[in-house]
């Protein structure tokens, strides 16, 4: 079997990498591409994978993404004619360009998601997919809503794919991070490129409020904010995310994949209430004790502080969930057996 994986960024090159190193274990061959984005072919290199770049990611207008989405089309459906081999199955985590051209050549799709919210994405994607998997914290019918046919979920959620196996996250971080004095407090920027997104500046705000309780290290989504507090510490070059969370004894986002990362390390996380969506995937987890909580943003303060120190010993609870790895390969075979062949 040949499977095609697609990543458009740094969590879909994690998860790319997971799924493609098991299904390597069991013989089969693999197909890796990414686009151009602060995190993807940095993260691919420190993981020591080959991904084929083909486009890159357009932040902001809507005409901007239309236009980076159809030469990315192009691009990738060039990539697969001169493969000769046709893949057998298609994986992505709601890639928008994966879908038109695996749909278009009518090769079977897997896809992931833990973003219902993410309205247009899904719309896009979700109706093509030969089978969605998804957290069973999510309900669905909001999948079914976008269209999906078939729906296989997990007692998970997707970071269970990488955290915690050995080579799927970095052990050292670089010492710019490293050396600096605790507690650590890791902010990451809002997603002001996403089609959902609501604006920047609010975590760069925050980060120079938290310096006042330790040492902050803030992550920009795709450039250095114009206006940063001193003392806040923005590191250089790449650093694995996964890995900071880690190490830090407390990290802030506005509800992404890093929270995750982070209260499934047992450092605690607070997720700030800033999307007009309800996050299932981060209810999930707190209801099976992992720390990770929901605040506004006048409450973050009070908040870190009650928090810093705290970290937990998640081991068990950890071991009760679902790794979704297992189900996508086995979907990929049961797919890809009626494809054996063709192209």
């Amino acid at each position: 079997m040949r499977a095609w994986l697609d990543a458009c960024t740094g969590k879909h090159v994690r998860y790319a990498v997971a799924i493609a190193r098991e299904l390597r274990a069991m013989g089969h061959d693999v197909f890796l591409t990414t686009r151009e984005h602060p995190d993807t072919v940095r993260l691919a290199e420190a993981l020591g994978e080959r991904f084929v770049v083909v486009g890159r990611y357009a932040p902001g207008s809507r005409e901007g993404k239309l236009m980076a989405s159809i030469e990315r089309t192009w691009g990738l459906a060039e990539a697969i004619r001169k493969l000769g081999r046709r893949p057998d199955v298609a994986i992505c985590h709601q890639s928008v360009e994966l879908c038109r051209v695996a749909f278009g050549l009518g090769i079977p799709i897997i896809c992931t998601s833990d973003s219902p919210h993410a309205e247009a994405v899904g719309r896009l994607t979700i109706p093509l997919v030969s089978a969605l998997v998804a957290s069973r914290a999510i309900p669905r019918e909001l999948f079914e809503a976008l269209g999906a046919r078939r729906v296989e979920q997990f007692n998970g959620v997707d970071e269970l794919a990488w955290v915690g196996k050995q080579g799927l996250v970095a052990h050292d971080l670089p010492a710019e991070v490293a050396d600096v004095d605790r507690p650590i407090i890791v902010v990451r920027e809002e997603e002001y490129g996403a089609s959902y997104a609501r604006g920047r500046g609010l975590m760069a705000r925050l980060a120079g409020e938290l310096a006042k309780l330790g040492s902050v290290v803030f992550l920009p989504r795709y450039s250095r904010p114009a206006r940063l507090p001193r003392g806040v510490v923005v590191p250089r070059g790449f650093v694995d995310g996964a890995a900071l969370a880690r190490e830090a004894d407390l990290v802030i986002s506005v509800g992404g994949t890093i929270c995750r990362e982070a209260a499934l390390q047992g450092t605690p996380a607070l997720v700030i209430r800033y999307l007009r969506a309800k996050l299932y995937v981060n209810d999930y987890l707190a209801k099976r004790g992992f720390p990770i909580f929901e605040v506004g943003p006048d409450d973050v303060l009070e908040r870190a502080e009650e928090l810093l120190g705290h970290k937990r010993d998640v081991g068990a609870i950890l071991r009760e969930l679902e790794d979704p790895v297992p189900l996508i390969v086995r979907l990929a075979e049961e797919l890809s057996s009626g494809q054996a062949g063709q192209g």
